[in-house]
C-alpha cells in the first residue's frame, strides 16, 4: 500500500511539474483565462456535487471571466 501511494504522489508531482512548465510562455491574459476556468470548474464541481453541467458551467463562466480580468494587465 505505501509503495502505491508512493507511485501515486510522484505521478503527482510529474504532472503538476509539466503543468505549471506549460503556462511559463503564456501572456497574462491566457493565464488569466485558465486560472478562472480551472478555479471555476473545481466551484462548480463542489456546489453541484460533482455534476458535469455545473463543472463545466462553472469553468466556461470564470474563464470569460479571468479573461476579462487579465486584458486589462500588460
Amino acid at each position: 500500500m505505501n509503495t502505491m501511494n508512493h507511485k501515486s504522489n510522484k505521478l503527482l508531482a510529474a504532472i503538476l511539474f509539466i503543468l505549471l512548465t506549460g503556462c511559463s510562455g503564456m501572456a497574462t491574459r491566457d493565464k488569466s483565462t485558465a486560472i478562472g476556468a480551472g478555479v471555476g470548474g473545481v466551484a462548480g464541481a463542489v456546489l453541484t456535487g460533482g455534476g458535469a453541467l455545473g463543472t463545466v458551467g462553472g469553468a466556461a463562466v470564470s474563464g470569460i471571466i479571468g479573461n476579462q480580468i487579465g486584458k486589462d494587465k500588460k
